[in-house]
Formats: structure tokens, sequence, C-alpha cells
């Protein structure tokens, strides 16, 4: 197919402005934006013709491998962004699904690795791929290295149907999960009455971990919790992981820890390495044998609730989960220890 260069002159006959066109017909034309001086008055207006110019044969250039490229394998490199991460960026955008944030998270992941903001597709080899999945295995507990490193697999082999590999890179680098990190903690019933009986070295580390106890909340939530979402009956506020409003209805001892109604923080704590470390002193003085974290707070409510007879629905609603999985997976998990001690009670010879 023949690209011819046309032209236009503009309502003042001032500009000369430029089309690419294949055909006579509807649809075969197409207006590249670019135009020249019909009459240049100075130099500026000199240059800006010349490399108008050889802007539109560019164009023009690109137009015609584009069209010689269809049915092919090949991806003409114009078509590609220079930049990696933009393109890590536009698949997430075009595949975002409510309730999943790992793709977004696993494009963070990924800069914190780089400590760079640009990266080209040709830099990402199969070492650098194993570098991000020990990244992940050091830096995250559980399943979540897999799960980010798994999306960061789906978008380098979309990359390559895309054209930006002839092989994908990640292919045979296996997502791991890290099995070796301490698991959190959970509270019985007990563990909650002895906390709270015993003094803690920094009172609002203590309001606001019971808080935490008694709602659910995460960190994230509690450290910047203030009045104006604290109801008569209930907290209102916007995840600050997720984005989705939640409202939690609040417990007797919630209200009571909360303590009389000012401006401001509810809790004025310190930072989370900080508070974790109180945590830990605290435990040892209730003599709880348990490494608690204040994500303990949160799981020890989902599974506490679940014992209660409560559904697997509303607790997930509660803790602003958007589907049930990882309650499920929480919950499992306490079912499993709690199994381990029930079997010790079974006679022995």
């Amino acid at each position: 197919m023949n690209i011819n260069i046309s032209s236009k002159p503009s309502r003042d006959n001032k500009k000369l402005w430029y089309y690419l066109e294949w055909g006579k017909s509807t649809g075969q034309r197409k207006a590249t934006g670019i135009f020249s001086w019909i009459k240049p008055r100075n130099q500026v207006e000199k240059n800006h013709n010349k490399e108008a110019l050889i802007i539109l044969d560019t164009k023009r250039s690109q137009m015609v491998l584009d069209q010689q490229s269809i049915n092919s394998s090949y991806v003409p490199q114009h078509k590609l962004k220079a930049n990696f991460l933009d393109y890590y960026s536009d698949y997430i955008k075009a595949n975002r699904k409510a309730g999943n944030r790992h793709l977004e998270t696993s494009l963070t992941a990924f800069k914190n690795f780089l400590k760079k903001d640009f990266i080209s597709a040709i830099d990402i080899t199969e070492n650098l791929c194993e570098g991000f999945r020990n990244y992940l295995l050091i830096k995250y507990n559980g399943e979540t290295p897999a799960n980010y490193f798994m999306r960061f697999k789906r978008v380098l082999k979309a990359a390559k149907k895309d054209g930006y590999f002839r092989i994908n890179p990640s292919e045979d680098v296996v997502a791991k999960s890290n099995k070796n990190k301490h698991l959190k903690e959970i509270l019985t019933e007990d563990d909650y009455i002895r906390l709270m009986n015993t003094p803690c070295t920094n009172y609002e580390v203590k309001k606001g971990f019971v808080f935490s106890l008694y709602t659910g909340l995460r960190w994230a939530d509690v450290k910047p919790l203030k009045w104006e979402n604290v109801k008569e009956h209930s907290i209102v506020l916007v995840q600050v992981k997720t984005g989705v409003r939640l409202e939690v209805p609040l417990h007797e001892i919630a209200l009571q820890i909360a303590g009389e109604r000012k401006e401001g923080f509810v809790f004025h704590l310190p930072t989370q390495d900080g508070a974790n470390k109180v945590l830990g002193k605290w435990a040892l003085d209730a003599k709880l044998d348990k490494h608690i974290t204040w994500h303990c707070a949160r799981h020890s409510f989902s599974v506490l609730l679940q014992q209660k007879g409560i559904d697997l629905a509303t607790v997930a609603g509660m803790l602003g989960h958007t589907t049930t999985k990882y309650v499920q997976q929480t919950y499992k998990r306490y079912l499993q220890d709690s199994a381990k001690e029930a079997i010790k009670k079974l006679p022995t010879l």
C-alpha cells in the first residue's frame, strides 16, 4: 500500500497542514497535526519548516511499517514504550479489578526494587527477575512474595505477546511464598483479658491496640484516626490501604478505651516499629509466650468473631475485605493450631 503526503493551506494562507493518505475514499486520509509556514518570516520559522518535514517523513515511514507488520510477529519499535514501567502502568489500568490490589502493588514493589523510575525492556533479564523475586522474599511474609511475583510474570507474559521480548525473561523463574518467617500470632479471649489487666509502658499504644482488638482496624487506619471518624455507635472511614469506605459498629470497650471526645487524633501513637517494640515488652510483662505485632489485633478480631459463630461474609465486611478468602485462610490456620493442642488431650498409655 502506497502512503502519500498531501497538504492543505490554512484559512489565513499562512500555514500548510499535512496529511497522510492511501486512497481517495472516506477514511483513507489521516491528519498528522504537522504544519509548515508558507512564507517563513525569520530563521526560527525556517528551522521549524525543516524539522516539520523530517517529522512528517518519520510519521509516513512509521505508518508504512505498521501496515507491513500486519499478520506478522514483528512489532515496530516506535509502537513500544521506551520506559517499561509505563507499559506496566498501562497494563494495570487496562486490567484493574475491584478488590484486587496485587497487580498495582506489584508495580510499587518493582519500582522500590529498581530504585529508579526508568528501565527499558532490554534491561529486564532473567537475572533481574530472580533478583526481584529474592527481594520480595526478603521484604514480605507469607504468600505476598508469590502473589506479587505472579502478577509481575503476568505483565511480562503480556509484554512478550506485545513484542517487547522474544523470550519471556521470567518464564523459568518460579514464584515462591515465604514460609520461613514468623506467622502472625492470634490472641485468645484469655489473652485479651490478661493484656488489658497488665500495665503498659506507653498507655496510648495500649489504648490503640485494644481499640484494634475490638474493631479489627489496621495500624494504617488507627494511627491517623480522628474523632470526626468516630460516630455515636460506629467508626466510619476510608481505609488507607484499599481506599474502600468502611463502617464498623463500636463495642462498649472500644468506646471506653477511646475516651472523651476531643478534636484531632483519637490516639497519639509513635511509629509502627516503636509501637511494636512496646507491644513486645507488654506481652512479656503479661507473660504471653507469643510474638505480638499490631496486625495480631486484626487477626484475633477475625478469629474470635468466627469462633462466636459470626458468618464469613459479615466478618469479611467488618474487616473491609471484598471477599471471604483471607478471612477463611486466617481461621483455617487457627483451627490447625487448635487441633495440635486438642490431640494432646487424648489418653496415653
